[in-house]
């Protein structure tokens, strides 16, 4: 018993110095980051997209301040999916980030099969902005607001239609959860992007589309109308238009958020220093201007912030996913 217990002994003190000099290690790796090797961010859709302009303004701002290169990765397909399981896989030294929607975390694992878990198998780290969804109508529509939308498609059941960026994508999940919260049965047609499914609003072809920002020229020439915002909040580019919810839908919302993640078991001070690196990036006056060219905002979160919007909008969409059945072939 004596041997027994004396073998414990010295095995729980091999561990316990195993782990500290695990611990002094990462605090060393986390002292001495960024070093002179480039810090790559993947981006989980092509060049010239809101999230990859939104990689390469806060990129081009964290290089700056820390005196490194930030080289951008596209890794465009499956929503996301291709660049999330890309960073997965990442050695979690600080030098492989992810800038992507929300949706990659909160959406992603009810409407692919797959492996991919992120929120088991990243880190997050902060946001990064956010843009707002609009409840756009064909220029030909009889009403003029979201309740005028609502009273029609209630006395016409199914005879209106909506078109999506494509099925799973935020602009759709947005007009299903108006529908769920309105209580109005609406037909979708989605489209291979936002752009060509504004282009058939703006014909005729469908009745109106939860567009994520690109309708701005096209609402100030009329050539659409604008309904509403389907947020919490006015807009900050249309700020006399009132959103659905002060129209009576409340729960009628959904922003579009875009973050960054780290691989998981990246150094918490690596986490912390890049979190402090965004924030600064995202306050500088250049970032709120080119943002606002996309439709969009600057939206620093802290991680323990982001991790709490992750988790609501998780909640959120996991449960309109099921209960609308939404599927993505």
């Amino acid at each position: 018993m004596t041997f027994s217990l004396s073998l414990t002994r010295r095995s729980l003190a091999r561990a316990a110095l195993t782990l500290c000099a695990a611990g002094v290690a990462a605090a060393a790796q986390a002292q001495a980051w960024p070093s002179s090797k480039p810090i790559r961010i993947v981006v989980g859709f092509a060049p010239g997209g809101s999230t990859d302009v939104m990689a390469r303004i806060v990129s081009q701002a964290i290089g700056e301040s820390i005196g490194q290169s930030v080289v951008i990765d596209n890794k465009p397909g499956a929503s996301g999916n291709i660049a999330a399981a890309e960073v997965i896989r990442a050695n979690p030294d600080g030098y492989t980030f992810l800038i992507a929607p929300t949706s990659v975390e909160t959406a992603n694992p009810s409407l692919f099969k797959s492996s991919i878990l992120p929120s088991r198998d990243l880190a997050p780290v902060g946001g990064v902005g956010k843009t707002q969804m609009y409840l756009v109508a064909k220029p030909q529509f009889e009403g003029k607001d979201a309740r005028d939308l609502v009273a029609l498609a209630k006395a016409r059941p199914g005879k209106l239609s909506y078109a999506s960026a494509g099925a799973g994508t935020p602009p759709h999940l947005a007009c299903e959860l108006f529908k769920l919260s309105t209580g109005t049965f609406v037909t979708h047609i989605p489209y291979r992007g936002a752009a060509p499914a504004l282009q058939d609003v703006m014909a005729g072809q469908a009745d109106f589309v939860c567009d994520p920002g690109i309708a701005f020229p096209h609402i100030r020439t009329g050539k659409v109308k604008l309904l509403g915002v389907v947020s919490a909040k006015r807009s900050p580019f249309f700020p006399d238009v009132p959103t659905v919810g002060e129209q009576g839908f409340k729960d009628a919302n959904l922003d579009i958020w875009f973050g960054m993640w780290a691989p998981r078991n990246t150094p918490p001070e690596i986490i912390a220093r890049m979190n402090r690196e965004l924030a600064k990036a995202l306050a500088l006056p250049t970032t709120k201007t080119r943002y606002g060219d996309l439709g969009a905002e600057p939206a620093p979160l802290e991680t323990a912030e982001f991790k709490t919007l992750l988790a609501n909008e998780g909640k959120l969409l996991s449960t309109l996913i099921k209960e609308q059945k939404i599927m993505v072939d």
